[in-house]
């Protein structure tokens, strides 16, 4: 067993990693970035389809600019700061259009089940949906 204290307390050192703050804020922003493979693996598993939930981008973003700052901040490393300076880009789009997609869907008044907004009928419970006053009344 004494091997095994060897491999995790390396020289004094815990895994034999010199750590610090920016060394665990560079861990925490990797460990984010990396738990989205997680998330997307499992909503694509429950729904037995390819699947890209919310959550995924915003671990996405949020990985992206932890490590930017650990990049930026600490380790002062040009291919790093390069690597994540524009990545964030993609992921806040993706939350854009995420948030203007669930802001125009539509609800059904008789179950409630979300529809699409050009949707005329329930996919649910088959109810015919009402016009939107959009619909209704065409910009001329």
């Amino acid at each position: 067993m004494d091997w095994f204290n060897g491999i995790i307390w390396h020289d004094g050192k815990f895994l034999g990693i010199e750590w610090n703050t920016w060394k665990v804020v560079g861990w925490a922003g990797n460990m984010i970035f990396l738990s989205r493979f997680y998330v997307q693996w499992y909503a694509t598993e429950k729904k037995k389809q390819v699947v890209v939930p919310v959550a995924f981008w915003w671990l996405s973003l949020i990985g992206t600019l932890i490590m930017f700052a650990y990049a930026t901040f600490y380790k002062r490393d040009s291919v790093l700061i390069f690597a994540y300076a524009f990545a964030w880009i993609p992921y806040s789009r993706n939350l854009v259009i995420h948030h203007r997609h669930q802001s125009a869907l539509r609800s059904c008044p008789d179950c409630g089940a979300a529809a699409q907004p050009n949707a005329n009928y329930c996919h649910q419970c088959g109810r015919a949906l009402a016009e939107t006053a959009a619909a209704k009344n065409p910009p001329s």
